[in-house]
């Protein structure tokens, strides 16, 4: 039987080549740790041989690894989903993949990099100084969506103006003839809360309304950090008449505990949130609230690591998107 019509298999196109059937599986596979005359010699015999097609042969599609903490929620839903459309537009793709907090050592990084991964993009999960040191070493650049606080040393990140959009927050409030009003915050020592905290309170110092220190709460982002918050704030003698909450699941859990003791939203207590996920428009009346640029953000994410990994510069390692007060039914006049 002539040759051309054996069986075709890694082994006999191993042995053409002088290589070990490791070497050809790593060439299929678009590994980068093959010499580049022998990838090539094994590709040629691959397309000779009958193996597979020239088009299954080409360059390996970038992939870009997206690990977001916890499983996905209408917070990061539409952060994904502007990641994914980016990558579509751009000829790459992205793995997501979801955990409580990132792995550690070189055998991680390793094992990115042998998957195939040109970057690594986290969201809600921030890399330690040793995480940042492998995934250095093993030259895979990292962007951090929305950190909690601005990473230092060589990483990238995106997030909101969270100033800006605490200034736009409590305006709202005030202009609405509101003097008695509450922040409800994240954690104490979160970059985003401090700065969603720092614009509520340089908007009531420049209406010259004093800030009561009971009225400025923190915890964490969540709807049970509303809830119990937000009933230490209704037990005070003298409660707010409206809350500025860091996040909508914060907002909810005040609206949740505040009904829960006959109040009406908003105749009794206006409330703003911070986010504009999903929750925002599910709940009645509809929450007013400041909007992240949710999908952008993943976008850009996905442009700025695919850059990195191209070997490109970028214009600055922290890029904040504006945000946008959106006016619901959850706020109205004093």
């Amino acid at each position: 039987m002539p040759s051309r019509h054996r069986q075709v298999t890694l082994a006999t196109i191993a042995a053409a080549a002088g290589v070990s059937v490791a070497t050809v599986s790593k060439v299929l596979n678009g590994r980068s740790d093959v010499a580049p005359a022998t990838r090539e010699l094994v590709r040629e015999l691959l397309v000779e041989r009958g193996y597979v097609h020239r088009s299954a042969l080409r360059e390996p599609v970038a992939t870009v690894e997206l690990q977001v903490e916890g499983p996905l929620c209408a917070y990061s839903d539409k952060i994904v989903q502007g990641a994914m459309q980016a990558a579509a537009e751009s000829g790459a793709a992205v793995v997501v993949t979801s955990t409580d907090h990132l792995a550690d050592g070189v055998s991680w990084a390793r094992g990115l990099v042998e998957a195939g991964r040109r970057a690594v993009i986290t969201l809600a999960v921030e890399p330690t100084p040793d995480q940042l040191g492998v995934l250095i070493q093993a030259n895979l650049p990292v962007v951090v969506i929305d950190p909690l606080n601005v990473p230092a040393g060589p990483v990238t990140s995106v997030g909101p103006t969270n100033f800006a959009g605490g200034m736009s927050a409590t305006r709202h409030l005030l202009a609405l003839g509101h003097r008695r009003i509450a922040y409800l915050g994240g954690p104490a020592t979160a970059g985003s809360n401090q700065a969603r905290m720092h614009g509520y309170r340089a908007a009531m110092e420049e209406a010259g309304v004093p800030v009561p220190a009971e009225y400025v709460r923190t915890s964490g982002f969540c709807y049970p950090h509303g809830v119990q918050e937000g009933a230490a704030l209704l037990d005070l003698p003298s409660p707010p008449t409206a809350v500025f909450a860091a996040s909508d699941e914060i907002a909810l859990g005040a609206i949740q505990v505040a009904r829960s003791r006959g109040l009406r939203i908003p105749e009794d207590l206006s409330v703003v949130g911070f986010d504009d996920t999903q929750i925002a428009t599910m709940t009645a009346p509809m929450l007013t609230t400041v909007r992240q640029p949710l999908r952008e953000m993943g976008a850009v994410a996905l442009r700025m690591a695919l850059r990195l990994a191209g070997g490109e510069s970028v214009e600055s390692r922290h890029l904040e998107l504006a945000t946008e007060l959106v006016v619901r039914g959850s706020s109205t006049a004093a």
